[in-house]
């Protein structure tokens, strides 16, 4: 399918009215161009009707973006509303807040932006399931047996006489040849082959390359923007208390008891009380009389408790309390500290005694109670990690169990921002610890004069003391057992504190766990999301000394009373333990005989939702007759007094000390306060203040902060038109009402934080309704918008700066920006239409139109005018719901009856809250600005969400984007984003972090309009961005660092491109249209070296490959990446090296989500995306120079020790490093000059992936037409490329992955034993501190030292099943990165074959297949490679036998290496590869000696070299060959069998020579010797003996023997030299071996004057790339490194004597400086000595040493 071609139209974006398309100004790489109209440009080119898999990428989907109504999970089974129906406005409201669903925004296909890059571990795991397992011979290689087995098979069957194996010549005649290549020897059309190559290529191919890729090591990606939390109600750290059993040496009467957290440092209950009673059934029934049924929610045992601040400061209490009896409290605890369980049947009276006493005590005073006895547990050592628990004053026996964590098998999930609250709060953690049963045996008794918090606070300090005072008291001994666990997740029959069942409660009739709610240490800042309302007293102290009368047995009565009369009091005070759920009054405990008695009793009250002025608290005061009198009452009133609950609508609550009234208060008492002296009432203590009593509520509906009170009464009293409005003492009038509220508005600054942050979504709600809908006050419409939007600013700004720890990457508050995503509703806010029953104006004053500023805004000043009236646009609205969307949208939510409301009474002004927004933001100024600024991106999120709920109601989602938005608003939209861009720019180094902040903000607030506005327009706004960045490039380079500017830039482009249609955006579809004219175009691959070929190019074409004006405009946001991409890479970009890393992250992020995007799974599509990043392998040509050299590396580090066959290297033999081989070869491979600063390791090899995935995905044909526009040049640049991607992806090895593994875990342990040794081994005091936390945590040794006790171990030490997955993909990698490599050499090869300058290109081609052979390859890999060259020689056979001869030897060595493989598919495609060379050399001219020649000497290479040779694999390739030789009819009549068998028969006497070394492998002078005679041999061959004498220096090398390497080079130099003297007569060069006398004397055996000695200009004969100029300097450089390793300073002094001419002739300055300075260094070393005397001894030495062999063999005396 062909997609049309782009039709150019001008751009009609109101701020970009530039030229057309067509008009090619030369705009540099670093401005940006005018974008195209995206719009304008679709609907001039509408998607074709069939335009199948291509269909997703014309156009955004329909249903892209949607607003869902989520209804929001509640914990409990029954939702915490009021049960009143009847509710003020306010508490409706804080209802709907907590109980309505949420309005979440949903991109349907946000998932498939970059910010989610399926990138992560697992994710990868995933994408690689189903790999198949590629074969590499270094994983096969055979071990020791198998290779014996081998051996003895292979004598079986060629029926070999018995006796040496290794000595045996095998018959060839007999060996067995491997499956030879069918239609092999056929003639093939070569087309025909191509086409045949290419499908089996192309078959069963990986999809996802990224998929095989790791992802580069970064940071969170910056355009990841993790969805907020969902608000929910704050829980600390958990903690499960079972209280088991409560047993005391005697038991006579019940006792009850309860439990609280206390901090001791924070002087503070922590905790509500959990009431408990563990009293046998037997006890239980002494009550009975008092105590009606008991609920079951009081039955509860286990509680648990949330602790949001651990600390080492907490103490867990428990008290103890008993029936009111005769007697104080020192009395009633005797029995218990004298009488013992065991002395139970000698003091069975006292005991019967007793219990007859408590009976009576029971059934009188069963309903009051007396303290009696208590005790504390220090919580954090029952918790501490280390498990070595203090002794304290209270014994305390710890039984410990299995952990939680353990059971749900999850690791520690600890906040540990609250874990390190305090300093030493580190083993403060609740949520891993293991669960313990603690048994407490010892309580203290109670002091009836030292009840109050206060006494308790010294008491628990006391404790952690080792010499409490506590200590030394009596204790009274009990056994309570308790439980102790982390709290599991989601425990079952869980109540909470209002007795509400938390899901999962499957049994009504189970014993309930109790939820205890915490009374945090510190503030907690999270919004409220559940309605909670409850009310805490605490009576606590009482003083009647100075009244008259009897009154000493005192008890408070507690009621909640909603009126005066006694029937009045609600049945609102929850029951402690083992009574009903609710009761009516509340009695404190009785200290006896004491008329100032203090209390320490909690009263707990459900609070109703709605109060009035009549709900009050009221306390009674009675003295209790304990002694059984006649005509005495049990109970006697001796005084009253109440706190009325509300105070000018607000709720009372603190500290109170009230008068108490002896008489009954009067009617209509509830309003007063009692400290009011009411006439005619007498007073204790003459009105004095006698009883404290502290009220503390924990409210979700009362804000008990003055200022935000204030506030919503305003609002309200708007809602409900009631006036006057009483707040405090004020009476505020209607007239008043708009300064009050104003003033209110700016007064939320002096709230209180944490009040703020838990009504913070009710407060940010009727702030934005106020702006949506604003007032009419007395008939005037009051514009509350700037008040409203600089009182937001504000807040969110003091969030900022106090919740620091409470932001995301980007600064953005959680809490903030779960509010935007869950909770705001734009427009009719909780469903209710505010302000429509007041006086109003539809019109507005012109009064009120506010002055803009022009500079800032073009925008209508004139805002009162709306495009129709609001009842129309109501009315239509809601007919056009009510007849397309009955049951759609706005059905389920609240917002259609909303709008009916409305109808009834006239409507308000309705403004639109974004454009409202847009306007504040432009227009404000000043510390407003700062602070809009400061927050941007929650203005930003907030409008962008108004605008698509705007669009979503509006049904305009489906309409025309270019009319979505009023001009205005628009207009608005582009100065705000002009002027942040000017203030990023401006304020980059002043204000780094905010910059950051802000330049992200932005960055995600246009990727978000690019869903929702004219797409056009936002480009436009993009560029308006950049320009402000390049407003004056000149000055960009003159700032200190011009790199955070353009890393901004960098971090700003990449959030704007992780959109999810960013494909789409850059129109994949259109075609780039040629110029009328051809002009140049800017490129980053051709501005600097324009080679283009001469003919004319295809400029459609050259366009698509160019970062030129037409391809930056039409795929505009690709361009721009692409651009930047090519300016930071620029080598001249001074100081933007840094940022390398970071733009090369950028476009593989890009890339790898294209990879895995399911909507680009169809080739043709990919194609198409692919298109989008042609230049990139351009840019990627320009950084040739700069990008890592992972060649040179690869010889740096040796082959990897796990190839089989591979001692020799890629471009030569082992001695001859990669850099001198390549000189010597002449390559063309430009890593050696390098200039400019080198990318690193990973930034290359993202790069270069980047460049094979587009080349792996692009179309062909495009490929082809652009490589032919292509010169030499660049075309052999591009060669450079892929030579450097076969390198880069080179497959490791499964051995290699071991050893990596175990030198990584070794080199972890060592760091860490070196870091502590470094600490341990300095500073004295540091060195303690060390220690001293060591010895602390005993046996666990510190985890912080010692992480390989834990779980981090594992992830140091991989699993082997982890190093088989990691070999497995890179296995995987290694292949497809190699036949991607394959593909694109094939089409280079179809390109060039019909060009003039083929050659040079074409070895170029073999040079990247030959280095391909060279490397560690799958087999799957080597067989497509041996088509592909098998293809090219037959193509281009004069290439290898005239021109490239050089590489000639290379394949030859390349084959015969794969010939010897122990993988028979390998051998089979190689052996076919050598024979087909040797048969196309012998047709070019009846002689194959060229090939003969090169085939021997590699084999003498190889089987010199190499340690794990096989030969009996080698000589199955040779019977393969033979086997074509034999059954080849075409040539059966010539000489070419003939000589195919000598060439055979020569190889295996080779071989057989090989069998002989392998048997002396372990005797080097033996070895040695063995080779010095095969290089003999070879007198008349001067190629191969060079080969040998090379093996042999090799040899002496891998010993270290470098004095006799050393001479076997010099031998090697003297043979070059000798027969270059013949082929080149060059003054400068030695004449022959003469001139090596002085370096040894028996080097003459090299010279060619014996009759033997061949001509150096026949076929094949010094042919090698050592019989150069460049060689020859190659081998004495390497013999001077060896002399001077072996410390012979003199003799490196001569070969440079030797070199020296040869580069002065050169002019070769910079290797003459080196030599020099070589040259001192070896003088320097011989300075001690004098230099004669020295040389005498040394050379004395060598022939010494080198003579070891002497009497093995007395050739050593001829050759070193």
């Amino acid at each position: 399918m062909q997609c049309p071609p782009a039709e150019v139209h001008a751009p009609v974006t109101r701020f970009v009215q530039t030229l057309p398309l067509l008009v090619f100004s030369q705009v540099p790489l670093t401005e940006a161009v005018e974008p195209v109209d995206l719009e304008e440009y679709l609907s001039a080119h509408p998607m074709p009707v069939e335009s199948g898999p291509l269909r997703d990428l014309f156009e955004f989907p329909s249903d892209d973006i949607e607003v869902v109504y989520t209804p929001r999970e509640c914990r409990t089974l029954v939702s915490a509303v009021p049960e009143e129906s009847e509710m003020d406005p306010h508490v409706r409201d804080c209802v709907r807040s907590y109980t309505e669903d949420w309005a979440i925004v949903n991109r349907k296909y946000h998932k498939l932006g970059t910010g989610f890059n399926p990138n992560t571990l697992d994710k990868q795991k995933e994408r690689q399931k189903g790999l198949p397992k590629q074969v590499f011979e270094s994983d096969e290689a055979p071990d020791g047996n198998s290779y014996q087995d081998e051996q003895r098979r292979s004598m079986s069957i060629d029926d070999t006489p018995r006796g040496s194996w290794a000595c045996s010549i095998f018959d060839l005649k007999n060996s067995l040849p491997d499956a030879l290549l069918p239609n092999l020897l056929d003639r093939t059309p070569n087309e025909e082959i191509d086409h045949h190559n290419e499908d089996q290529r192309k078959s069963n191919r990986h999809k996802e390359l990224f998929a095989l890729h790791p992802a580069p090591d970064e940071e969170e990606p910056i355009e990841r923007l993790s969805v907020p939390e969902v608000p929910k109600e704050h829980f600390g750290q958990r903690l499960l208390v079972k209280c088991l059993s409560l047993k005391f040496e005697i038991e006579i009467e019940p006792i009850f008891a309860s439990l609280a957290l206390y901090d001791v440092k924070e002087k503070k209950k922590i905790s509500e009380n959990f009431y408990f009673d563990l009293n046998s059934e037997q006890m239980k029934g002494m009550l009975r009389p008092h105590v009606p049924p008991a609920a079951i929610s009081t039955l509860a045992r286990s509680a648990i408790f949330s602790i949001t601040y651990p600390s080492q400061d907490v103490f867990l209490v428990i008290k103890l309390e008993k029936v009111l009896q005769q007697g104080d409290i020192g009395e009633c605890a005797e029995p218990y500290m004298i009488f013992k369980e065991s002395d139970a049947a000698k003091n069975k009276e006292k005991l019967e005694k007793l219990k007859c006493q408590a009976e009576q005590f029971c059934q009188r005073l069963g309903k009051y109670r007396m303290p009696f006895a208590w005790t504390a547990i220090h919580l954090m050592n029952i918790v501490s990690s280390a498990g070595s628990l203090e002794r304290d004053s209270t014994e305390v026996e710890v039984e410990r169990k299995g952990s939680w964590s353990e059971r749900r098998n999850s690791s520690i999930v600890g906040r540990r921002s609250l874990e390190r609250t305090t300093s030493g709060d580190e083993a403060c953690n609740l949520t891993s610890f293991r669960p313990a049963t603690l048994t407490v045996t010892n309580f203290f008794k109670q002091e009836g004069d030292r009840l109050s918090d206060e006494d308790l606070y010294k008491f628990l300090a006391d404790m952690r003391r080792p010499s409490s005072v506590l200590r030394r008291l009596r204790p009274i001994t009990a056994q309570l057992k308790i439980d102790i666990s982390p709290a599991p997740e989601n425990p079952h029959y869980c109540l909470t504190p209002e007795l509400l069942q938390v899901k999962l409660y499957p049994d009504s009739r189970v014993r309930p766990t109790r939820e205890i709610l915490e009374f945090p240490a510190r503030d907690v800042y999270v919004p409220n999301t559940t309605y909670r309302n409850l009310l805490y007293v605490y009576p606590q102290s009482l003083n009647f000394a100075n009244r008259q009368g009897s009154a000493r047995n005192i008890t408070v009565k507690v009621q909640f009373m909603y009126g005066e009369d006694p029937s009045n009091a609600m049945p609102v005070i929850f029951g402690k333990s083992s009574c009903p759920e609710f009761s009516k009054e509340a009695y404190t405990a009785v200290v006896y005989h004491n008329r100032s008695p203090d209390f320490h009793e909690e009263i707990k009250i459900k609070l109703p939702a709605t109060l009035t002025d009549h709900h009050h608290l009221l306390f009674t005061f009675y003295h209790v007759s304990c002694q059984q009198k006649q005509n005495t009452p049990l109970e006697t009133p001796v005084g009253y007094t109440w706190i009325p609950m509300l105070q000018n609508g607000r709720l009372k609550t603190g500290q109170f000390c009230l008068p108490v009234s002896l008489e009954k208060p009067p009617q209509a008492y509830s309003v007063l306060s009692p400290e009011v002296p009411l006439p005619g009432m007498k007073w204790v203590d003459n009105h004095k203040g006698v009883f404290n009593v502290e009220v503390v509520a924990v409210s979700s509906l009362h804000t008990q902060d003055p200022y935000l009170d204030k506030f919503f009464a305003l609002v309200h009293a708007l809602d409900e038109h009631m006036f006057p409005v009483r707040i405090g003492d004020m009476r505020i009038m209607e007239n008043n009402l708009e300064n009050e509220l104003k003033s209110s508005i700016s007064a939320l600054n002096s709230s209180q934080l944490e009040p703020v942050v838990r009504f913070l979504h009710l407060l940010l709600d009727k702030l934005i309704l106020l702006v949506v809908r604003p007032p009419v006050i007395a008939g005037q419409i009051v514009n509350l918008g700037q008040a409203s939007f600089e009182a937001m600013a504000s807040i969110i700004n003091r969030l900022h700066k106090n919740l620091d720890g409470n932001q995301d990457q980007h600064g953005r508050n959680s809490l903030l920006a779960s509010y935007i995503y869950y909770v705001f509703r734009p427009g009719g806010l909780g469903g209710s239409v505010h302000y429509a029953t007041m006086a109003r104006s539809a019109v507005r004053p012109a009064s009120l139109n506010l002055n803009r500023s022009r500079s800032l805004s073009n925008s209508n000043p004139d805002i009162s005018g709306t495009p129709t009236s609001p009842d129309d646009e109501v009315r239509s609205i809601i007919g056009s719901k009510a007849t397309d969307r009955s049951c759609n949208r706005m059905s389920s939510h609240t917002e259609t009856s909303s709008f009916l409301q409305t109808l009834t009474g006239r409507l308000p002004t309705k403004k639109l809250f974004h454009e409202e927004l847009a306007l504040q933001w432009v227009v404000c100024s000043g510390s407003v600005r700062e602070a809009a600024l400061q927050q941007a991106w929650f203005f930003f999120e907030l409008m962008v969400k108004s605008m698509v709920h705007h669009l979503y109601f509006a049904d305009k989602l489906e309409g025309s984007r270019k009319h979505r938005f009023p001009e205005r608003f628009m207009d608005d939209v582009t100065a705000l984003v002009s002027t942040i861009a000017g203030d990023i720019v401006s304020r980059f180094q002043k204000d780094t972090e905010m910059v950051e902040r802000l330049n992200t903000s932005l960055a995600f607030f246009l990727n978000d309009l690019l869903s929702i506005m004219d797409r056009g327009f936002v480009f436009g706004l993009i560029k308006t961005c950049y320009k402000q960045v390049n407003a004056d490039r000149s000055k960009l380079y003159t700032i200190p660092n011009p790199s955070n500017l353009v890393s901004l830039r960098l971090d700003f482009l990449r959030i704007v491109c992780s959109h999810e249609h960013y494909v789409t955006l850059n129109l994949p579809c259109s075609l780039l249209t040629p110029p009328a004219s051809p002009s140049p175009s800017v490129s980053s691959a051709t501005s600097q070296s324009s080679g283009f070929s001469t003919n004319v190019q295809d400029q459609k074409i050259a366009n698509m490959f160019e970062l030129s004006v037409p391809f930056r405009q039409q795929h505009y946001l690709a361009g721009l990446v692409l651009t930047e991409l090519a300016v930071i890479l620029d080598p001249d970009a001074e100081g933007l090296f840094g940022l390398h890393k970071k733009v090369i992250n950028m476009v593989h992020n890009l890339l790898s989500s294209h990879d895995s995007d399911p909507r680009y799974a169809d080739p043709q599509v990919k194609a198409r995306v692919a298109m989008l990043y042609l230049p990139l392998i351009g840019v990627i040509m320009e950084t040739v120079p700069q990008l890592y050299d992972f060649t040179e590396s690869h010889n740096q580090r040796g082959r990897p020790s796990c190839v089989a066959v591979d001692d020799y290297e890629s471009e030569g033999g082992s001695m001859i490093s990669q850099t001198v081989a390549m000189a010597i070869a002449g390559t063309s491979v430009p890593q050696l000059a390098r200039q400019h600063s080198t990318f690193s390791t990973e930034s290359s090899r993202s790069l270069l992936i980047c460049l094979l995935w587009v080349l792996k995905n692009a179309d062909e044909s495009v490929l082809q037409k652009w490589f032919t526009d292509l010169s030499v040049l660049q075309l052999n640049r591009l060669l450079d490329l892929l030579y450097l991607c076969v390198s880069c992806f080179e497959y490791k090895g499964k051995k290699v992955f071991e050893r990596m593994n175990s030198l990584t875990f070794k080199k972890s342990k060592d760091m860490r034993a070196k870091l502590e040794e470094a600490i341990l081994g300095s500073i004295g005091a540091r060195q303690e501190m060390v220690r001293r936390s060591r010895g602390q945590l005993g046996n666990q040794e510190n985890l912080r030292w010692r992480k390989d006790m834990t779980h981090w171990r594992q992830n140091t030490e991989k699993s082997r099943a982890e190093i088989e997955h990691e070999a497995l993909i890179d296995g995987n990698l290694a292949t497809e990165a190699n036949l991607i490599i394959l593909d694109t050499l094939e089409i280079v090869v179809q390109t060039v074959s019909v060009t003039e300058s083929k050659e040079s290109i074409l070895g170029g081609v073999l040079k990247v297949l030959l280095h391909s052979m060279a490397c560690n390859q799958s087999a799957l890999y080597l067989q497509h490679c041996f088509a592909t060259q098998r293809a090219l020689v037959s193509k281009f056979p004069e290439l290898l036998f005239e021109e490239e001869t050089e590489q000639c030897a290379d394949l030859c060595l390349r084959l015969l290496r794969h010939c010897s493989s122990s993988i028979s598919t390998i051998r089979s495609h190689a052996s076919a590869s050598l024979y087909l060379l040797m048969r196309q050399n012998f047709e070019i001219g009846n002689n194959f000696a060229r090939v003969k020649m090169q085939v021997t000497m590699s084999l003498s290479s190889l089987v010199g070299t190499s340690q794990n040779f096989n030969e009996e694999f080698l000589r199955r390739s040779l019977k393969t060959i033979l086997t074509y030789a034999e059954e080849d009819l075409e040539l059966r009549e010539t000489t070419f069998p003939d000589q195919v068998q000598d060439l055979v028969f020569n190889l295996h006497m080779i071989l057989s020579d090989t069998v002989k070394m392998k048997e002396h492998q372990e005797d080097p002078e033996m070895l040695i010797d063995l080779m010095y005679r095969i290089a003999k041999g070879y007198q008349n061959s001067p190629d191969l003996r060079l080969t040998w004498l090379q093996n042999m220096a090799g040899k002496h090398s891998e010993r270290s023997n470098h004095a006799e390497s050393a001479q076997c080079l010099v031998h090697s130099a003297a043979l070059v030299a000798e027969y270059l003297s013949m082929l080149e007569d060059r003054k400068y060069l030695p004449v022959g071996c003469v001139t090596f006398q002085n370096i040894s004397s028996n080097v003459l055996e090299e010279s060619a004057v014996s009759d033997d000695v061949v001509s150096p200009d026949e076929e094949g004969i010094c042919s090698g790339k050592y019989f150069t100029e460049a060689g020859l300097v190659g081998l004495l450089e390497q013999a001077a490194a060896s002399f001077s390793m072996a410390g012979m300073y003199e003799a490196v002094n001569e070969v440079y004597k030797v070199l020296i001419p040869i580069h002065e002739a050169n002019r070769d300055a910079k290797k003459l400086s080196t030599i020099h300075g070589k040259l001192q260094e070896a003088f320097r070393c011989l300075a001690p000595t004098s230099a004669l005397v020295f040389m005498e001894l040394s050379l004395e030495t060598w022939m010494n040493k080198s003579l070891f062999t002497r009497s093995r063999s007395q050739c050593w005396q001829r050759l070193p």
